[in-house]
């Protein structure tokens, strides 16, 4: 089936100048504000490996920023995840993906043609230290390349090999910021696409890992504070590295959950919320504070993820939203009632709608509660129509929340098409997410992005 229409956006960066890793350095200094293009975009099924947490999730749009790599400056697009850490490029190499199911990859990073370019040696800090965060933590090449190797695998049976490096990445006229990514040299799936997403100018040629490990791009500048808020359609968003500069409207504050001991299922760097209740309309779901609350194996925390598209709840807390959902729309939302179909393997409250028209505008709205903050889910963020699918005379349209447990994965994600038009900001210094109704479109008129 054909994915969803890609939804630009546009971003404002607060550039935070670093030296290079090469020089040991990792102090940060403002520079002036830049603009850049932040998009929402179709990426091919099984173009890019996706992070182990991210299993199956097949990600029909990401959000995505152009930025340039290296000296000369190379032109990359890379997705922009807050759930992931090590940034990454596909770089010049050999690429194996099946021929009959993978599409064509996008054009990679010439690691060779960077005069700035350096692969991390074994051993060196950089590989061993920095790489603990790491799913997979890297190893090392034998002599004489010594390179310190990372790998990646997937629950897909994708997977992908390269080194950890260092190059500059220059965003605008701002000083090159130096930084250590993944140089991804060898990349093979099986992945199923459909055949129409072969366009390469709309791939990405990398990931930039926004979250809190040591080698993601937010620690490595130094920053201490972020923020988005996407806008919906063709009209722009931002997102905002530093101080937001009094654009920002007032925020109610959620802590971020902080656990010490390693947990096999808690993801420590992740943005970790408490949710602490959902709505229906008016009705609280009666789901047990348990059932919310990550157990002694780390599993059933709660991440903000700007790398997801929907978001995920886990089977109990999802089937008392099903069930809640199902009953309020029952008079006037006829269900789909087709027990062998899941949108995505994991959707499976679904709808039938007559072809040619929308849902009624008065669905209940969902809110996930928080600590401090909540978030409301409301009007055409809540159903998704299915691409290609029908029912006679009918489109299927499914919610936009899945079930976790059919990925499967043991955490609740909060993906970005739940975040339009909210401003969501990271405050690492003060170990909180603040979020706030507001329309984009006049944040970014404000911030001179209307363009």
């Amino acid at each position: 089936m054909p994915p969803p229409p890609a939804l630009p956006v546009c971003l404002l960066l607060l550039l935070l100048a670093v030296p290079r890793p090469a020089e040991a350095a990792e102090a940060a200094a403002v520079t002036r504000p830049l603009l850049f293009a932040l998009r929402a975009r179709q990426v091919p099924g099984g173009a890019l490996p996706r992070p182990p947490s991210k299993l199956r999730f097949h990600h029909n749009v990401s959000l995505t920023v152009s930025l340039a790599v290296g000296t000369p400056p190379q032109n990359v697009t890379m997705v922009l995840d807050t759930g992931s850490e090590l940034s990454w490029l596909l770089c010049n190499g050999t690429y194996a993906p099946s021929p009959t199911l993978a599409p064509p990859l996008p054009l990679a990073f010439n690691s060779s043609g960077s005069s700035s370019y350096g692969a991390v040696p074994c051993p060196s800090p950089a590989c061993e230290r920095r790489g603990r965060d790491l799913p997979v933590p890297p190893s090392c090449d034998m002599p004489p390349s010594n390179a310190c190797r990372v790998s990646l695998s997937y629950a897909d049976a994708s997977s992908a090999e390269g080194v950890l490096a260092a190059d500059t990445f220059l965003l605008g006229g701002a000083p090159p910021v130096g930084a250590y990514f993944g140089c991804i040299t060898s990349y093979s799936s099986t992945t199923a696409t459909n055949s129409n997403a072969t366009d390469t100018s709309e791939a990405a040629t990398g990931l930039l890992g926004m979250n809190r490990g040591t080698l993601s791009f937010v620690t490595q500048t130094g920053t201490r504070r972020f923020a988005y808020c996407i806008a919906p359609g063709e009209v722009p968003g931002v997102l905002l590295l530093g101080d937001d500069g009094g654009v920002a409207p007032p925020l109610n504050y959620t802590p971020l959950i902080e656990i010490s001991q390693p947990l096999p299922y808690f993801d420590r760097v992740a943005y970790s919320v408490q949710l602490e209740g959902i709505r229906v309309g008016f009705a609280l779901l009666p789901i047990p504070k348990s059932v919310l609350t990550p157990d002694h194996t780390g599993a059933g925390q709660t991440m903000v993820d700007s790398g997801t598209q929907f978001t995920f709840l886990l089977a109990d807390a999802y089937s008392a939203l099903k069930a809640e959902f199902l009953k309020q729309t029952k008079p006037w939302l006829p269900a789909l009632n087709d027990p062998n179909f899941a949108f995505q393997e994991a959707f499976d409250t679904c709808f039938r709608v007559p072809q040619g028209r929308t849902p009624p505008a008065r669905l209940p709205a969902v809110t996930l509660l928080f600590n401090g903050a909540h978030m409301t889910v409301a009007g055409d963020r809540l159903l998704y129509k299915v691409p290609g699918e029908r029912r006679g005379g009918d489109g299927v349209w499914c919610l936009t929340f899945g079930n976790a447990d059919m990925v499967p994965i043991t955490a609740y994600v909060i993906g970005h098409h739940h975040q339009l038009n909210v401003w969501v900001e990271y405050d690492l210094e003060r170990g909180r997410v603040g979020l706030a109704p507001i329309r984009c479109d006049v944040a970014s008129e404000r911030l001179g992005l209307m363009l």
